[in-house]
């Protein structure tokens, strides 16, 4: 298994993870867990792949992938009495965050993209899986308001570092990518740094 397929594997994860906690916090039954931990985690992947012209996405061919998901919906379900929800799922949704957003800048890259659309890859990429799995369960996505740190800015971050860094080294760009995107979100929570919004 590549570095990149390692990636792959644990935003996946991380990210079905994340949809998981967030179906068991608004009390869905198991369907509805599992679909929540599955448009979560090949939502945002997904779109990428439509934007860069890689039809069928990968994701939906990839068995093994896709019963990792199920593996870890079921797994949230019957045990997330043990998982502490609101951390839990501030911290799987913040490294999936970082994983897909240096995967999908380095999927723009891969297909020709120049600066903005390579930008524009990673952040859907990003936070697509993290707004279906909002819109779904009911609340406004994340990215549309001061949420007390960096979402779509930080994932933006980590993939101008993808951009700048890929010539260099792909490997070291993608894993300085997903550094960057979690030191820029943990780092604004921790100082409250957030978006300016219009004055009232």
């Amino acid at each position: 298994m590549t570095l990149l397929d390692a990636l792959v594997y644990a935003g996946t994860v991380t990210f079905a993870v994340s949809g998981a906690l967030q179906g068991v916090a608004k009390r869905f039954d198991l369907v509805g867990v599992l679909v929540l931990a599955g448009v979560t985690a090949v939502g945002g992947g997904s779109v990428r792949d439509l934007v860069s012209g890689t039809i069928p996405p990968p994701a939906l061919l990839n068995e093994p992938l896709l019963w990792a998901i199920f593996v870890a919906g079921v797994v949230v379900f019957f045990s997330h009495r043990w998982i502490p929800e609101g951390r839990a799922l501030y911290a799987f949704d913040t490294v999936s965050l970082a994983i897909f957003a240096a995967l999908g800048a380095e999927r723009g890259l891969e297909v020709g993209f120049g600066f903005w659309g390579t930008v524009f890859a990673g952040v859907v990429s990003g936070v697509g899986g993290g707004v279906i799995r909002d819109l779904l369960s009911g609340d406004v996505p994340g990215i549309l308001y001061r949420s007390g740190d960096l979402y779509a800015s930080a994932a933006a971050v980590g993939a101008v570092v993808v951009f700048v860094t890929h010539a260099t080294d792909p490997g070291l760009a993608i894993v300085a990518g997903v550094v960057v995107t979690v030191v820029m979100r943990v780092g604004s929570r921790l100082a409250d740094l957030q978006l300016p919004v219009p004055r009232t």
